[in-house]
């Protein structure tokens, strides 16, 4: 008997399917299985964060040639919270396989603090930030005390929610998004999400929790803010048109 199309993508990617069957045969939400659909949407939304955000938004500046709008400060912020887990693995040895996504990530916020100073006339800056980074990260995870690693690690979120918050005033102060990327946002903000559903089934720390609703709450501004002006923007030039 053939399967739909819809069933077969569902099933392979999504729920079992027993759950399927409870939702779309038998009408049931069967709290289980919303828990394993959210568990699965919300890892998906972590991966798809982890290795596209970072590099649309890098690919939307190489196209326009342009940062209108990106805030220097902003960025840095991210440099430091992406180049802490890279230091933390180096510091305890991990294989990697294990954290080659934040050395993508990382990798991919440097090239976007190299660009942004580049775009400003500032070229041999970026190239002097890339190397420095480069080696302050070589050799915080080869030498530092695990004192100071554990506290970088700590730090991390922090620095991602302070730089959320210079964007979105950056933002507010411009009047627009600038060369922001839409979909590098979206998937900021679906992230932020995830991880903080993440921590609540976790029951972790109440600090935990409140810092992934914060950086929640300014992944929504950020979106509503991009969304605005681009809103704005196509408005814009139909009236031109």
């Amino acid at each position: 008997m053939a399967t739909s199309p819809l069933k077969d993508f569902l099933v392979a990617h999504l729920m079992p399917e027993k759950c399927y069957t409870e939702f779309f045969v038998n009408f049931h939400l069967h709290v289980p299985c919303i828990k394993f659909v959210l568990n699965r949407i919300a890892g998906f939304s972590i991966i798809l964060d982890t290795f596209l955000a970072q590099l649309l938004q890098l690919l939307k500046i190489l196209w326009r040639q342009s940062v209108e709008g990106l805030c220097l400060s902003s960025v840095l912020l991210q440099l430091y919270a992406f180049s802490c887990p890279v230091v933390y693995a180096m510091a305890n040895n991990f294989p990697l396989f294990a954290w080659a996504e934040r050395l993508f990530i990382l990798a991919q916020t440097a090239a976007i603090a190299f660009l942004t100073l580049h775009y400003h006339g500032q070229t041999l800056t970026g190239i002097l930030l890339l190397l420095g980074v480069g080696g302050v990260t070589y050799l915080l995870g080869s030498f530092a005390a695990a004192s100071v690693v554990s506290l970088m690690q700590a730090s991390s979120l922090a620095a991602l929610i302070a730089s959320k918050v210079l964007q979105s005033l950056t933002n507010y102060r411009n009047g627009h998004a600038g060369q922001l990327s839409t979909l590098s946002v979206f998937l900021s903000w679906a992230g932020s999400l995830s991880v903080l559903y993440v921590s609540l089934q976790d029951t972790g720390s109440f600090f935990s929790i409140l810092s992934h609703v914060l950086s929640t709450c300014l992944s929504c501004v950020l979106l509503a803010q991009v969304l605005r002006s681009r809103s704005s923007t196509d408005t814009t030039a139909k009236k031109r048109a």
